[in-house]
């Protein structure tokens, strides 16, 4: 699927368009009304009405410090079909990662980031393995500490993250093979660019991509991507589709959610490899 190639066709069509502007009342109906959309990819084990309320608790606990609002969260399985809602004025925003949006701005001035009335929270990105696989995930644990220590993630994220040209697609990354070795199927979702890319001709590319890379050098097995909506991301996992998901987020702190709220049951979570801060992204006024 050129999922990505799609998401960039659909942008260049709103600025040849001009669909998706609020000007008509999109984005200032809703917040007027006292509802304001927030579209958010789905999550592994979260429901929209138990986010909501995480949101609503936290808001009520910051109401003599903050005017936080408590948004209605609208799911996603992909990131092409919410900004489709986000450009059409079906949400008023859509919630996703400081990098991403960096990326996203990058590829179309027609967006930009709400700056106010959003809590300053982090996710901590995680690998996903079924819990009969626990050898397999002390290997992604102990090569995600080494890559750490020896400062190999570091680079990486300032390759394709903290220094990257964001007008351009990531690179294709080349994963390693070896003779005889297990092969582990390893969901991507190109969801989440340049964290998790896609590219036009359907190749992985991006962050999580070299690091599977490197991983894969560590532990001596061959990955085998497979592309999933992120909404299927949980399915895919417990129905052996595939044996990794390689994004799954935890609270890096518990300001609005407890750390395992999104864990589904009979799933483990490996060590964190990346973390960074929630953000919201809208069309300009």
């Amino acid at each position: 699927m050129k999922k990505i190639f799609t998401l960039l066709m659909i942008c260049a069509l709103v600025l040849m368009t001009g669909c998706g502007s609020s000007s008509d009342g999109g984005d200032k109906k809703n917040t007027m009304s006292g509802e304001y959309k927030l579209g958010t990819i789905k999550h592994l084990n979260v429901t929209e009405i138990l986010l909501d309320n995480y949101f609503e608790k936290a808001a009520a606990r910051m109401s003599k410090t903050s005017d936080m609002r408590a948004p209605k969260h609208i799911f996603f399985d992909n990131m092409v079909s919410m900004l489709a809602a986000l450009q059409s004025g079906q949400i008023d925003a859509m919630s996703t990662y400081s990098s991403v949006a960096k990326y996203l701005l990058a590829q179309n001035a027609e967006f930009e980031t709400v700056t106010d009335r959003i809590p300053k929270v982090s996710d901590s990105f995680c690998c996903a393995l079924r819990e009969e696989d626990s050898a397999l995930k002390k290997e992604f644990d102990d090569a995600i500490l080494k890559l750490t220590a020896d400062g190999t993630l570091a680079a990486l994220v300032n390759t394709y993250i903290s220094e990257a040209d964001y007008t351009v697609a990531p690179p294709i990354v080349e994963m390693p093979t070896f003779d005889g070795g297990q092969t582990v199927k390893v969901a991507v979702t190109g969801d989440l660019p340049p964290l998790d890319f896609v590219s036009a001709d359907g190749t992985p590319a991006g962050f999580n991509t070299a690091l599977l890379a490197e991983i894969s050098r560590l532990i001596g097995k061959n990955f085998s991507l497979v592309q999933v909506d992120s909404g299927a991301r949980s399915a895919a996992l417990t129905s052996n589709q595939v044996d990794v998901v390689f994004w799954a987020v935890v609270p890096k702190n518990d300001t609005l959610a407890p750390p395992d709220c999104d864990k589904p049951d009979g799933v483990i979570l490996t060590e964190p490899y990346f973390s960074d801060e929630i953000i919201h992204v809208k069309t300009k006024e």
